[in-house]
Formats: structure tokens, C-alpha cells, sequence
């Protein structure tokens, strides 16, 4: 008799491969390590076209071999309906994609060479013309205008490429330089008709005539800045370049400012942007200030009306106001402001009852809301106010960060990236108010089903005064109940920061070596309002480390499989302070790594780039508060500490320097504290976010062998160099 299978039956029996597949797949799945960051793929920059069809954003990959970071523009359908393409693929990075606002070219910035591209297939090739060499110098009753562009300039400019703006166009054909601007293209925007870009570019003196001496000569209190370096004589102004012929203006001068951010009016007679006039930009002003010029260049009209730092002008799409955000008092959150498009006359709030640090602030439903996102609890969400009502409302939601977002507002869609614990970033497009959510990339997907990544659980304990403060804990790899497992305590930097639900590559590392991470956002932190924030005011090394050690004492307590004789420490800036404070107040911890750390804060003061700066942390600056500047300093409590401490540090750092290191180093050695120092050449305080790749790679591995030797009491772990 013959045999019938039943339906069930035959499904089953088809999907057993798969299923066998799958379970095989996930059972060979292994770790993160530090290696794997040469393989990842990081989205950035998103824009949506004028059309709301396309998405133009930018994906960086690591090159190892060269030990570099390259950038090219993506393209990808909003609706999903056809699969993401690269646009660029020079051998140079490409960044800042912009639409023209008829949609038909995508602008962005690159520095490869000059006279290698053409523009054979876009519409009016025939007149398009060489980018002009001479830009037009503009006349400015406020300041004598810098010498323009020679070209012999020119020359020198193509000998050292700098990032110029090109042109691609949607139909076909290969890019076409626009800008020949000597020190290239900070930041452009497209002009509402689409025949002319604003620029930010810097001129200075030297341009024209070099110094007889290379000497660093100085007359302001602030002359280096840790991203950039050491100041020279440039300084940041804003051009206007017509798109057709590249022939610049500039349009603001100036020895003792910087320009920045523009923006133009929406009618494009206009430009807004943001400038400290005060001429006392480089000595301790934080003045800055929003500005109106016309787009021809002249008389300045100024827009805001605080003291403190106005920033991030938008207009309204009538033209009528532009809304930016602002400081009445110093370390005030910023609110944001209305005021009149014209000036002279009193800003206005925009927005009642906002307690968190609005960013990327955008116009949308033609008027009648403003968009931002922000920090809050461990998230970072994107926020609408309503400009009539003024009342605020969450748009995104969940346990993830949203950043990046764009808005057409034309077809009532907007474009965001998205990261979790245990996802980088991927593109996600939504209605405005957050429904109808796609996910439009899936970047890393290869290599994510390689990996077993944790999880992060969120707890909250009572730190000090009871005040609420937010823990979190990720298991590590591998995890089996009644088993104890070591953890490391890591303090994130700032203090203005915020730790969360976002992805951390060294987190992940961390639980793959069979440690917990426990990390914590104590008073300081944002996310949690300006009083909360706030909250460290002459509390550093005193609440703060209470709101911290209560936590490790709320996860002991909470997770029994902690392992309290195993326990690590870590953190980098403010983290890095921490870090070294708690070693001299506590033996609890059987090691430490501290990375561009602050030792003492006597001579920090006077070293680092933003001069005195902690003068709002200690009421007053160290010459009034002496006494309290070294009470805090965890130099002075260095007889005290008995636990083993690596030192990362880089020897480019301006914002903690060296000299830091140095001396928590041989204070250390002094008192027989088992310590090692290691200094990265070529490297700056953002070693462990921009650093070049390998020195990147390598701080992890170093913080693996540290934790390793005395977690893991393996006295025969190898350091990185050998």
C-alpha cells in the first residue's frame, strides 16, 4: 500500500536542511575581537533628494593596509524598492553629499587631485567652465577684506589636494571640481535656486607671503586646539562660488574670528551664520553669536541677544525668523529661540519646559514644527516641537540611538541612523511622526552572522542624596548560571556624556573575553536634565564617585555571579580621571587602565587647549580655588593606591596632555605601584573614536592584556609591542 505524506510532513522534511544549517551556523559563531573593527562598515551623513525618491549617504570602510579610513557616497531607494549602490569610488574619499534642489546633481566634497575629471554627460557640459582661480574679494564696512586667491595659489593648491567641491550628475558621467579654493572646503550649502554654494574656507596672511622664520608666535590665550593642532594664522570665512564656473567671493574677513555654519535665506538673498565679534574669540569669549549678512557681502545684522554661546541658526521657510539654540548663563543647556529674520529685537523660547541639549535642529510642516534630536536616559531620540503651542513630543522611540535625521518635507518622510548594543549603524527611513518605519541598509550583515554579540540589561540603583541614577550591565559571552565571572567598571568621558543602549565596540570585546562590563551614567551626565547634569559642581571625585561605587555595589548585589575579588576598572577623559581617582580612594579593584587621563588638575589648567576651563566645575578658576583644584586632583592621593594601572596616553593629546600621563606614571612608579606606560605617536584625545586604525586596534589589545594579567591572573599575557 502506498504511503501518503502529509503536507506537515513534507515542510518539515524540506526546511530540516535550513534548520540544521542555521543551528550549525549559530554554534560556529564566535566572539568579537579587536581585529574585527578593520572590517567594519560605518554610514554617516544621510539626505534625502528633493524628490523623496533617493537617499545619498556616505559608508566608510578601513583600508589595513594603508591604515587609513575611505569614504564614498551611496545611493539607495527611500522606499526600499531597489537595493543601495556605491555613487562614488575614487581612490579619494568622498563626503558631504548634497542635493541640488532640483535633484539633478549630488555635490560633494573630496580632495583628489585636480584635471582628472570630466563632465562629458551632464546636461550643459558644453558650458561649464574652468573653476576660476581669482576669486572676487568682497568689501565689508566691518573689517578690511583678505587678499584674494592667486595663481600661483592656485598652483600650490593643486600640488596639495584639499577638499574641493565636485559635482556628479544623476544621469551619468563623472565628476566635475567646482571650488579651487588654496585651503579647500570646510562646509558648503547648495543656494535655494541652485546657481551658487555658500562656503566656509580659510585665508590668512601667510597665503599671500610666507614668514621669514617658522617660529609659533602667539598673542591670545588660546593657540591649539586638540582636533587641529596648533593655531596659525588662518582663519575660517565664508565665500560665495557660483556653481556654473566655480568663480568665489568672500564675503566675511577677519583676523581675530572664526566663521562658521551658514545658512542661507530662503528667498537666497541672504546668509546666516554664526561668528563670536567680540575680538575676544581666542581669549576665554564664549560669546557667540548669529549673524545675517547679505549674500553679496557688507554690513552684518545680528540676530540673537545672549552672552553666551547663540549656535545652529535656521531660517523659517518664509523667511521670517530664524530659530537657533542659545545660552542665557554659562553651562546652561541650550534652548532654542525664535527671533526675527530682520534683527534687533528680543528672541523668544520656542519650546517650554526643554531640559535636554537640542542638535541638528530642522524646520518642517512648512513652519509649523521644529525637529532635534537629543540624548535622554541612555537613548538618543529625535524630538518636535510645535511652534504654535510650543509643547515638545518624542517622535522615536526604543531602546536604540536615532541620529543623523533628514526631513522632506515635501512628502512628509524623514531619514535616520540607528545603532544598538549590538548593531552599528544602519539607515532607516519613517513618516514624520515615527510610523511606517523601513530599515533601507544592512551594513555588516556578513559579518554580524559570524559574530555572537551580547546584550545590554538597564538597572537603577540610589546614588547619592537618593538621587535615581541609571546602571547597565552586559553578561559575558558564554554566560551559565552559578558561575562567578570578573567585570570591569567603565566610566564614560565628559562628564558631559552619556552612556546607553548604543553600540560599543570595546564593550563587546570585553564580554567576548569572559568579562561582564557594568558601566553607569553618575550626576554629570547628560540625558537627564541641566540640574542633574549639573550636579557636579564642586562634587568631582566626591558625589560623583559615590553615584559610581554605589553602582558596582547595586550590581553585586543584583548579579551574585559577579565576581567582587575580580574586578577591573577603566575609563578615558573624564572617564580617565575617575578612573585614576577611585584607584586612590579604594583597593577593591585588582586592575585599572586609564586612558588620556587627568592626573593633576594644577597643571592641566595651564597646558591644555581650552584654557581654565574647569572654572565652572570648582567655582572659580585655580588661582581663586587653588586649594580645591589639588583636593581633587588624584595625584595628591597617589601614596594611596595599590592597584596595578596601564596608562594609554597619545602625544599629540591637547585636551588632557601628556604631561598628565607622565606624571600619574612616575608618581606611580614612585611608590612601587606596578604600572606601565604607553604613548601613541601621531595621536590626539579622540585616539579611541578617529585614531588611525591600527592604533585603534592596538589600545584594545593593550587594555586586553592588562585585564587579562590580572583579571584572569594570567602572569604570562604578552603586551601588544612584543
Amino acid at each position: 500500500m502506498k504511503k501518503i505524506l502529509s503536507p506537515s510532513l513534507i515542510l518539515l522534511l524540506l526546511l530540516l536542511p535550513f534548520v540544521k544549517a542555521q543551528t550549525q551556523s549559530a554554534e560556529h559563531r564566535r566572539g568579537i575581537t579587536p581585529e574585527d573593527y578593520y572590517s567594519f562598515e560605518f554610514l554617516n551623513d544621510p539626505h534625502i533628494s528633493p524628490d523623496g525618491k533617493l537617499i545619498a549617504y556616505v559608508v566608510t570602510a578601513i583600508d589595513q593596509r594603508q591604515n587609513r579610513r575611505q569614504s564614498n557616497i551611496w545611493v539607495a531607494a527611500t522606499d526600499g524598492s531597489q537595493p543601495p549602490r556605491a555613487f562614488t569610488t575614487s581612490a579619494q574619499s568622498s563626503n558631504s553629499p548634497r542635493w541640488s534642489p532640483d535633484g539633478q546633481y549630488l555635490a560633494f566634497l573630496s580632495s583628489r587631485p585636480a584635471g582628472t575629471e570630466t563632465n562629458a554627460n551632464a546636461p550643459g557640459a558644453s558650458t561649464m567652465q574652468t573653476p576660476s582661480a581669482t576669486p572676487t574679494p568682497a568689501s565689508s564696512p566691518t573689517a578690511p577684506a583678505s587678499p584674494g586667491i592667486t595663481s600661483a595659489q592656485a598652483t600650490a593648491a593643486a600640488e596639495t589636494p584639499r577638499s574641493q567641491i565636485y559635482l556628479l550628475p544623476m544621469q551619468g558621467g563623472e565628476a566635475r571640481r567646482v571650488t579651487n579654493l588654496k585651503n579647500g572646503v570646510n562646509s558648503f550649502q547648495w543656494s535655494p535656486d541652485g546657481t551658487r554654494f555658500v562656503v566656509v574656507s580659510r585665508i590668512g596672511a601667510s597665503d599671500a607671503q610666507q614668514s621669514r622664520s617658522d617660529v609659533r608666535h602667539y598673542f591670545h590665550l588660546s593657540y591649539k586646539f586638540n582636533d587641529t593642532g596648533w593655531f596659525d594664522d588662518h582663519r575660517g570665512h565664508l565665500w560665495v562660488v557660483d556653481a556654473r564656473n566655480g568663480a568665489a567671493k568672500q564675503i566675511t574677513s577677519g583676523e581675530e574670528w572664526n566663521d562658521s555654519d551658514p545658512q542661507w535665506s530662503p528667498d537666497g538673498t541672504k546668509i546666516a551664520f554664526v561668528s563670536d565679534r567680540t575680538g575676544h574669540a581666542f581669549d576665554e569669549s564664549r560669546n557667540t553669536d548669529v549673524w545675517v549678512i547679505s549674500a553679496e557681502g557688507g554690513r552684518l545684522t545680528k540676530i540673537s541677544d545672549h552672552d553666551e554661546s547663540d549656535e545652529s541658526p535656521r531660517w523659517s521657510p518664509d523667511g521670517k525668523q530664524i530659530a537657533f539654540t542659545g545660552q542665557i548663563h554659562e553651562r546652561d543647556h541650550p534652548k532654542i529661540w525664535l527671533a526675527p529674520s530682520t534683527g534687533n529685537a528680543h528672541s523668544v523660547l520656542a519650546a517650554q519646559d526643554l531640559d535636554l541639549i537640542p542638535s541638528n535642529l530642522t524646520w518642517a510642516e512648512q513652519g509649523r514644527a521644529l525637529y532635534f534630536e537629543t540624548g535622554v536616559r541612555g537613548e538618543y531620540h529625535i524630538f518636535r516641537v510645535d511652534v504654535a503651542t510650543k509643547s515638545l513630543k518624542q517622535v522615536t522611540h526604543g531602546p536604540r540611538a536615532v541620529r543623523n535625521f533628514d526631513i522632506n518635507d515635501r512628502t512628509g518622510r524623514m531619514v535616520y541612523m540607528v545603532n544598538d548594543f549590538s548593531h552599528l549603524d544602519d539607515l532607516y527611513a519613517a513618516n514624520m511622526d515615527g510610523a511606517g518605519e523601513r530599515a533601507i541598509t544592512h551594513l555588516n550583515q556578513r559579518l554580524w552572522r559570524q559574530l555572537e554579540l551580547q546584550d545590554v540589561e538597564r538597572f537603577t540603583y540610589k546614588g547619592a542624596d537618593g538621587w535615581d541614577v541609571d546602571g547597565f550591565i552586559a553578561k559575558p559571552l558564554g554566560w551559565k548560571p552559578g558561575k562567578k565571572y570578573p567585570t570591569i567598571l567603565s566610566i564614560h568621558g565628559g562628564p558631559a556624556g552619556q552612556y546607553g543602549v548604543d553600540w560599543f565596540h570595546e564593550f563587546q570585546v570585553y564580554a567576548a573575553r569572559g568579562w561582564a562590563v557594568l558601566y553607569t551614567n553618575p550626576r554629570g551626565s547628560t540625558g537627564y536634565g541641566q540640574r542633574f547634569e549639573r550636579g557636579i559642581e564642586n562634587e568631582w571625585g566626591h558625589n560623583d564617585y559615590t553615584d559610581i561605587m554605589n553602582g558596582v555595589e547595586a550590581a553585586l548585589a543584583k548579579y551574585p555571579w559577579i565576581d567582587r575579588d575580580r574586578l577591573g576598572v577603566t575609563g578615558g577623559s573624564y572617564g580617565g580621571f575617575m578612573t585614576n581617582w577611585i584607584v586612590g580612594h579604594t583597593n577593591m579593584f585588582k586592575a585599572a587602565v586609564t586612558l588620556r587621563s587627568l592626573s593633576n588638575f594644577i597643571s592641566d589648567e595651564g597646558t591644555r587647549d581650552g584654557a581654565y576651563g574647569h572654572r565652572a566645575d570648582f567655582g572659580g578658576d585655580l588661582f581663586e580655588r587653588f586649594d580645591l583644584f589639588w583636593d581633587r586632583s588624584p595625584l595628591k592621593y597617589v601614596k594611596n593606591v595599590r592597584t596595578p594601572i596601564l596608562i594609554l596616553h597619545s602625544d599629540n593629546d591637547y585636551r588632557v596632555p601628556l604631561e598628565q600621563a607622565e606624571q600619574w606614571f612616575r608618581a606611580l612608579q614612585h611608590y612601587g605601584v606596578q604600572s606601565e606606560l604607553v604613548i601613541f605617536p601621531r595621536e590626539n584625545h579622540n585616539l579611541t573614536r578617529t585614531g588611525e586604525p591600527k592604533h585603534l586596534v592596538e589600545s584594545l589589545n593593550w587594555q586586553i592584556y592588562w585585564f587579562d594579567r590580572f583579571l584572569n591572573g594570567n602572569s604570562s599575557a604578552v603586551p601588544p609591542d612584543r
